[in-house]
């Protein structure tokens, strides 16, 4: 029997309460480290926009060099994904981590800063991100869990598909949802259902009042701090089709109401990072934030709600149409990759998937990602600039 049920948090309020006090001042001394890890964390989580908040696990190395007025500082930090989306408003601190049989994520960063005068700035971070246990290792350990899927799986888009139209039939939002981001992918086999796909992924509320008569995929996202959130968990059956899917909603930064006749803001130029933002494409892309222009069709990090229909191929369900260009976060439009599916037709690879197929644009800078995973992105990325 499915059970679909929606969970309303009540405001941002309730959740940043526990918000981190002011982290404490880093010195040059020797036993800086978790301070300095404490911020490394923090500058860590504010960059990385997609995929998972990360908490320290375990400083594993810290070196302090000595230069005039300051030091240099090298940090080896192991950090543990948790079960927060970055759209989620609670502090990192206070997420929880995945259990080892959930398919932990780990990542394994060298952090480099620099601390002058008192004022500690962190200059350039690499992490590997990788699952803490390989399949291999998993099936000992636990036969029967779930196995990670690649993020742009035909079959588990599918599924995300069906949750999100069950999603938009809940008359009781005030506008459409369509798809942000899928965070990941499991499956695995029961034996009165079949294969089941379990689905983690971020929806953002548009500009399209319910009940309208419009395509929902072809709705543009409200201003990224004024629009609500959405993330879901769903399962799926081969056999039976949408078994669940329940969702918790995340309040807009922004709740200014509009006045009189004023419209919503048009945002296309302004995304939710500054110019200077390490998750987008190279300096060459059509860049415009998280807003798409009126022609285009892919209005957030991944595929619409309705990818896979109208004539296209099973394969496409990740991608936008072939004349869409991302302006969101995905890699330039030479790359014939638009999000977190392969290429349309024509385009690089036929559009077929491959395992290493690159969903997102900081992967052309990391050796053997994880397709199931979203990254920590290296900082800065080569094609970036910083103050």
């Amino acid at each position: 029997m499915r059970t679909l049920r929606v969970l309303t948090l009540l405001s941002a309020a309730v959740l940043l309460c526990s918000a981190a006090p002011g982290l404490a001042p880093l010195t040059c001394s020797e036993g800086n480290g978790p301070a300095a890890a404490d911020k490394a964390v923090h500058h860590i989580n504010e960059y990385h926009d997609h995929g998972y908040k990360f908490r320290l696990h375990e400083v594993q190395g810290n070196s302090v060099e000595q230069v005039d007025g300051g030091c240099n500082v090298k940090l080896q930090l192991d950090l543990r994904e948790t079960k927060c989306h970055t759209t989620n408003p609670k502090p990192f601190e206070d997420c929880e981590l995945r259990e080892e049989t959930e398919r932990a994520v780990k990542a394994n960063c060298t952090v480099l800063m620099t601390i002058k005068d008192g004022d500690a700035t962190i200059t350039k971070y690499e992490c590997d991100t990788r699952q803490v246990n390989t399949n291999s290792e998993m099936v000992r350990i636990c036969p029967d869990c779930p196995v990670l899927l690649p993020l742009n799986d035909s079959e588990g888009l599918k599924s995300v598909h069906e949750a999100t139209t069950e999603f938009n039939k809940n008359t009781s939002n005030q506008h459409y949802y369509i798809l942000k981001e899928v965070g990941r992918i499991s499956s695995g086999y029961i034996m009165t259902s079949g294969m089941n796909y379990y689905a983690e992924f971020a929806l953002v509320e548009t500009r399209c009042p319910v009940g309208s008569r419009i395509v929902i995929e072809a709705c543009t996202p409200l201003c990224p701090d004024r629009a609500r959130h959405a993330f879901c968990k769903s399962s799926y059956s081969s056999e039976n089709g949408l078994l669940s899917n329940d969702c918790d909603f995340y309040p807009a930064e922004n709740t200014t109401a509009l006045g009189p006749g004023e419209k919503e803001p048009d945002c296309r130029h302004h995304g939710r990072r500054p110019p200077h933002s390490h998750g987008g494409p190279p300096p060459h892309a059509h860049d415009h934030g998280h807003g798409p222009p009126p022609h285009a069709h892919d209005h957030g990090h991944g595929p619409p709600p309705h990818a896979g229909k109208g004539g296209r191929p099973p394969h496409s369900h990740g991608g936008p149409p072939p004349h869409a260009h991302d302006h969101g976060h995905g890699p330039p439009p030479h790359d014939h990759e638009h999000g977190h599916g392969p290429p349309p037709p024509g385009g690089k690879g036929k559009g077929s998937f491959h395992p290493l197929r690159r969903f997102h644009p900081c992967h052309r800078f990391l050796v053997n990602p994880d397709p199931a995973l979203h990254p920590i992105c290296p900082w800065p990325l080569p094609h970036r600039t910083h103050n």
